[in-house]
């Protein structure tokens, strides 16, 4: 084991000592990163590329001067590995370490300050000495809940991503556990994958992919095949999967700035109409991601004429609506609010958007914005019956909560009233000052 014990920190000693002993890391073997290790790590895997890393470092300058020090501030740093959110020789040289090690990076200028260097802290084309510990290392979460996380095993090319709509040619292999469910080259339409089994998390993570990337997506039931399973592959409801994913090629879809108004309006009866058919089959998600396309396109649009504006507004209105019927089943009440409250803001009578409204505010405890949702309909129409009976539960449960508070405040104020009994005290209420002057005046 290569060790940097000792260490001499002129520049020449330095450059030759890590060249004698350390390890060229970089790609092209220009010794622009040699690595010496201290103290190995746990053998076994090594980040990949997007993974979010958790190191310590010492940086210095070769003559042994310290310019920065995570351990000083107490506090190790966080990035994405092998995106070019740190020096290009932390990336290079982190990508080959293990959990746990400890390392010294000798870097070159061109790897680390370059030719500037960093004012007050690295001379102008300045080689520098890095002295790192991986303490840890996860997958990129490309959704908020952690439902889809992606480890980068190839990294892609060029700039672009597929975009919802585009096609696809990928290559797959699914695993569930340790047995290969799904291997084959397919194309499929973003946002469409739902149409050749493949799952929800493989289709919303193509537009983070590029060319010629193969990535491992770890998917939870939501992102996979949710509670129904999927016994065309033998897998049963609820399970963890993964999919190892190679983006061979991609035809992106023209965006919104592209299309003029009358191809927006056709392509989104075809949309419309896809989003009908997933919401019919219950695969909500998918559904969505037809509605919100439409929204995205006309949002801003105006129409030329009055029948042209009408058949915008009608779009809008109708994928708001139907968001929100979608949010409803799939218990996400906060957004069918807020699409509601969309078709609210255009159409403040909308019969259909007050209801949902409701809808969703009752399941979020809100019962007297409801109540005042439900009534409102019955202003729209009085013969919704649906509505009338929303009123009676929200009234029922409004009733109920008034209950539940008089008995709280009812045991509270008795437990008061046991221990001043117990400490013989008497429990006095102090009047504001104000008031005692209203009462003296009146």
């Amino acid at each position: 084991m290569t060790t940097d014990q000792d260490l001499p920190m002129d520049h020449q000693s330095s450059t030759a000592l890590f060249a004698a002993k350390g390890i060229d890391v970089t790609t092209n073997k220009d010794q622009g990163v040699i690595k010496v290790i201290k103290h190995p790590g746990v053998d076994g895997d090594r980040p990949m590329i997007g993974d979010r890393v958790t190191v310590h470092y010492t940086g210095k300058l070769v003559t042994g001067k310290k310019f920065d020090c995570s351990r000083e501030r107490k506090e190790p740093f966080c990035f994405n590995v092998g995106k070019g959110q740190v020096l290009r020789a932390w990336d290079i040289g982190v990508l080959s370490m293990q959990r746990g090690e400890v390392c010294t990076l000798l870097c070159k200028p061109e790897y680390a300050y370059g030719a500037a260097g960093n004012p007050d802290k690295i001379p102008p084309s300045s080689s520098v000495v890095f002295e790192m510990e991986l303490i840890k290392f996860e997958g990129e979460a490309l959704t908020g809940d952690g439902g889809i996380v992606r480890r980068i095993k190839v990294k892609g090319e060029g700039y672009t991503n597929p975009n919802d709509g585009s096609v696809v040619n990928v290559h797959l292999e699914g695993r569930c556990g340790d047995r290969l469910f799904d291997c084959r080259d397919v194309s499929f339409i973003v946002g469409q994958a739902e149409d050749k089994s493949i799952p929800l998390g493989v289709d919303r993570a193509m537009d983070k992919m590029q060319k010629g990337e193969c990535c491992l997506l770890y998917l939870k039931p939501k992102y996979g095949f949710g509670s129904e399973g999927k016994p065309e592959y033998k897998i049963g409801p609820d399970k963890d999967i993964v999919y190892e994913v190679t983006l061979k090629d991609f035809q992106r879809a023209k965006d919104s700035w592209e299309m003029d108004l009358k191809e927006k309006l056709d392509v989104s009866a075809e949309v419309k109409n896809k989003g009908n058919q997933y919401f019919k089959a219950g695969r909500y998600y998918q559904a969505v991601i037809q509605y919100q396309r439409i929204i995205s396109w006309l949002e801003i649009e105006y129409g030329t004429g009055e029948v042209q504006q009408k058949k915008i507004q009608d779009y809008i209105l109708t994928s708001h609506l139907n968001l929100a019927l979608c949010f409803l089943r799939l218990k996400e009440f906060t957004q069918a609010v807020d699409n509601c409250n969309k078709v609210i803001e255009l159409d403040e009578n909308n019969e259909k958007a007050l209801y949902r409204r409701g809808e969703a505010r009752l399941c979020r405890n809100e019962f007297s914005l409801a109540l005042a949702d439900f009534q409102q309909v019955l202003q729209v129409n009085s013969a919704n019956r649906a509505a009338r009976a929303q009123i009676s539960i929200c009234q029922s449960k409004i009733k109920e909560h008034h209950e539940k508070d008089k008995k709280t405040y009812a045991n509270m104020f008795q437990k008061f009233a046991e221990r001043d009994a117990k400490t013989g005290k008497t429990r006095t209420i102090e009047l504001p000052e104000r008031t005692f002057q209203w009462r003296q005046k009146h």
